[in-house]
């Protein structure tokens, strides 16, 4: 009888296991060890603040994104600022680095950025109800930890003209459940056909939610940009020109 006993909760325990192991599981586990799902669903905005690195040399950088779907990424360097990946809600827009002129991007691009729009904070959050799909592809050595590989498809790109699967890979640490890496197939620019992967460490608690604050971003192997995001605010207060498209400037430069 108390073997009996004792494989009924051996079988117990390793039906709990593999239920653990489920991509709904995983992703329930992400949520509740950094803050709940309550709490991302209710978040409005992000500022964030830090260093950016590259080729050696360091710079300031930071980054606001809206649950609206508005947002931008800038870069000081050498007193200039650059303005990369900002969208107004409708145009989609980035400065270029030798003319320092605000340049829209095409239709293509804005129509395929605009697709991901409604997924802040985590493109995980109610992921069934906007068409994605998830499926755990097993577990993966990652610089050295045992990650679950999930694989995330969201709602087709256009990649120029034809419509492809928007894939992503996601490696969640199998002791904490939190994202390390993203690994997704570079669609347009110079990358284009490239394997990009980032990397992201140093999570830590900010008003009862878990960050990462160091992200190095990788093409094909090779570390292209690393960043160190040092002060954190959550739903700040944004003027409403912010993301806004500058055409006067524009034009007084041609």
């Amino acid at each position: 009888m108390k073997t009996f006993k004792t494989t009924i909760l051996l079988f117990f325990a390793m039906a709990l296991s593999v239920q653990a192991q489920t991509a709904d599981e995983i992703i329930a586990n992400y949520f509740e060890n950094t803050g709940g799902l309550e709490n991302w669903t209710n978040l409005k905005g992000l500022k964030t603040s830090g260093v950016g690195i590259q080729q050696g040399f360091e710079f300031p950088i930071g980054a606001i994104q809206l649950k609206d779907g508005r947002q931008l990424f800038s870069a000081n360097i050498q007193g200039k600022e650059f303005k990369q990946q900002v969208y107004d809600g409708e145009v989609l827009w980035s400065t270029n680095f030798m003319t320092m002129k605000a340049e829209k991007s095409d239709a293509e691009q804005t129509e395929n950025f605009k697709l991901n729009t409604n997924d802040f904070p985590d493109p995980f959050i109610d992921y069934k109800a906007k068409g994605y799909t998830v499926e755990l592809l097993g577990k993966e050595t990652v610089d050295g930890a045992e990650t679950f590989k999930i694989k995330l498809i969201k709602e087709p790109i256009m990649v120029d003209g034809t419509q492809e699967d928007d894939i992503s890979f996601y490696y969640f640490d199998t002791e904490n459940f939190v994202p390390i890496a993203v690994e997704t197939k570079i669609t347009s620019g110079q990358g284009k056909g490239k394997t990009a992967r980032s990397i992201m460490s140093d999570y830590q608690e900010i008003d009862g939610l878990y960050f990462p604050h160091s992200t190095s971003q990788y093409i094909d192997g090779a570390v292209v940009f690393s960043m160190n995001m040092e002060s954190f605010e959550l739903n700040p207060e944004v003027e409403e020109n912010t993301f806004s498209f500058p055409e006067e400037m524009t034009e007084e430069k041609k």
